[in-house]
Parts: C-alpha cells; structure tokens; sequence
C-alpha cells in the first residue's frame, strides 16, 4: 500500500485533520493548501507541507511527514530537520513552524537521536502513533478515517460502515458529505488493492446512494469547483512567471533581489535563483 501518497491526499482534501492530530485548533476564517515544495540547492522535495495564505503571517507552517516502514537507512530524523531548515534557508518564511512526524505504528519510530534532543520536549515537533488512536474514544470524522488505513482487515469493513453511516449524520452539506466519503472509499483502494472501486461501492451500498439526485448535484458543483481552482491556479503561475522574466531586466538596472522581491510581491528564494542564471 502507498502509505504515504494516501495520507497525503486526504491531508490535501481535508487540511484541518492534521491539527486535530496534534491537539491544536484549526485556525478559523483560514484556508491552509497543503502542498509539495522543492528545497532547490539540494533537490530535496517536501511532500507535505501545510502554508497558510500569504496574509496569514501569525499562522505556522506546518511540515508533515508520514512513516509508514522501517528506517533501515537510519535517516529519517537527519532528513526531516535537513529539509527542514534548508526550506527555512531558500524560502525565508516570516512564519513560525512546527513538525509532524506520523507512525503509523508506534515500534517504526527508531528514537530520536543525541543531535536532535533539544526537540524532544520542544512545541515545535510532535509525533503521532496511529496505533495508539485505537485506545481513544469519540475519535472525530477525520480521526477515525486515519484510524481505518491501520485497523485490521477483518475489522475494517464494518468500521467503515460505520463510518460512513456517520459522515451522512454529521456532515449536513451533501458536498462535504461526497468527499469525505469518496476518501473512505479511496483508504479501501490502498488496503485491499485485489478490489475495485464498483466492488467497493456495492460493499458499502454506495451505488443507490451515488445516483441520487442530491448526491449528483454536489459531485457537479465539486468539479466545477475544481476546474475553477485549476483556472485560477494556472492563473497565478502565469502571472508569476511573467514578473520572474522581468528579473533579469530589472537586475541590469541596478536593483537588489531583495527589493525586486519586494516590489513584484515575489518569493525571495525565486528571485534569487533567476540572478544567479544571469
């Protein structure tokens, strides 16, 4: 199973599971985009990291890795805080950050070694041991969707009845309802790849639900959704790939980075990379 690309897609659908993890509030009236960013002087990439908007300077960045095999190499610690503090070096976020380093069971966690004790008591970094969630109770919607991807499999398929049974209780907008379920239905693609999606669908009694007109309406309305996301999106990068062609043109006039930067509203890190091309 892709571990990893799993919990990183419901992260992506749903950001605010990751501060339920580690006990803090989802910050109201704000919108996180978890993504995946290059750390560029050493071609590392971050798989999953929680940005809040631009505007929201008193919000954490919130990097996450998830741990879902052995670490043989014995890098996994060196590696998150290298990556780490190289992203704090390119980017130079005005933020505040905090680490969270997923298990999916507790024994995968190898220890955290001498060179990062400070980090053992410190409210910057926390670890989460999802075999452990079993022993909670009144686990919320998102909680008990993590704690599906390790139950056993014999138990699974009744825990997600169950689940999806709450998810048509407690989410009254029938577009929240669609997505969380379609995550449901995709943790069960992971576990037990042998089934397909239609098999799945009549496991759980999907099929009558899915061609309701109710249900229909919102799957419309999520992918325009989509689509208009994917518009604006690609709309921002042309745009800021057009500031960035006038970098270089703005360096032989005698301007810093840093005030190029400033003035086109542009990531410093970026703005740095076009000088040293020139």
């Amino acid at each position: 199973m892709r571990t990893d690309s799993l919990f990183y897609e419901i992260f992506q659908t749903d950001p605010s599971i990751v501060f339920e993890l580690i006990n803090r509030p989802s910050p109201r009236n704000t919108t996180y985009s978890f993504t995946s960013v290059e750390v560029k002087e050493t071609s590392f990439r971050m798989d999953g990291i929680l940005v809040p908007p631009i505007y929201a300077t008193n919000l954490p960045i919130v990097f996450v890795e998830v741990q879902g095999y052995k670490d043989t190499k014995g890098i996994l610690y060196s590696s998150l805080f290298s990556q780490i503090f190289l992203y704090l070096h390119d980017y130079q976020p005005v933020n505040d950050w905090i680490a969270v380093l997923i298990f999916t069971k507790r024994n995968l966690d190898p220890g955290l070694p001498n060179h990062y004790q400070d980090f053992a008591s410190s409210q910057r970094f926390v670890r989460i041991y999802l075999d452990e969630l079993n022993q909670a109770e009144n686990l919320s919607l998102g909680l008990s969707l993590l704690q599906l991807i390790g139950i056993k499999a014999e138990l699974a398929t009744e825990s997600a009845r169950e689940l999806i049974a709450r998810t048509r209780q407690e989410l009254a907008d029938v577009n929240a309802q669609r997505k969380f379920i379609e995550l449901i239905e995709t943790v069960f693609v992971y576990k037990f790849p042998q089934l397909s999606r239609e098999e799945i669908e009549t496991m759980f009694g999907l099929n009558e639900l899915k061609q309701t007109r109710v249900y229909q309406q919102a799957k419309a309305e999520g992918v325009e959704e989509g689509r208009q996301e994917g518009l604006e999106e690609g709309r921002q990068e042309g745009l800021e790939e057009g500031k960035l062609a006038a970098v270089p043109l703005l360096l032989k006039a005698g301007m810093k980075p840093e005030e190029i930067a400033e003035q086109l509203g542009l990531d410093l890190a970026a703005v740095r990379k076009v000088a040293q091309q020139q």
